[in-house]
């Protein structure tokens, strides 16, 4: 019994942050308005410049604007549109982007 409480203890703390992660797709896609000048209104980049988002997996996503809002990751554009967003704007997005097909 003991290590069956250990295996669910274990599973539950590495499925946390996956958890966290989840967000709302309807909010996602009403803050998704700015971006569709470069990702498209349908998450396809408009130019080949820009990367495509529908279906993109949600922790993907999140990881990827919260390194250009630390400045891990440097691209004048996004590093700018990153700033403003919360963590749930963020996974809001994520979780828009990664329901498109």
């Amino acid at each position: 019994m003991k290590k069956h409480m250990i295996v669910i203890c274990a599973a539950a703390l590495l499925s946390a942050p996956f958890a966290a992660i989840a967000g709302d797709a309807a909010a996602g896609k009403a803050k998704a308005a700015v971006c569709a000048a470069c990702h498209g209104a349908n998450g396809v980049g408009t130019q080949p410049i820009y990367p495509n988002l529908a279906g993109q997996k949600e922790a993907y996503i999140v990881k990827q604007m919260k390194a250009f809002k630390a400045g891990d990751r440097k691209d004048p554009t996004m590093s700018a549109m990153a700033a403003p967003l919360t963590d749930t704007d963020m996974a809001n997005l994520a979780a828009h982007f990664s329901s498109l097909k």
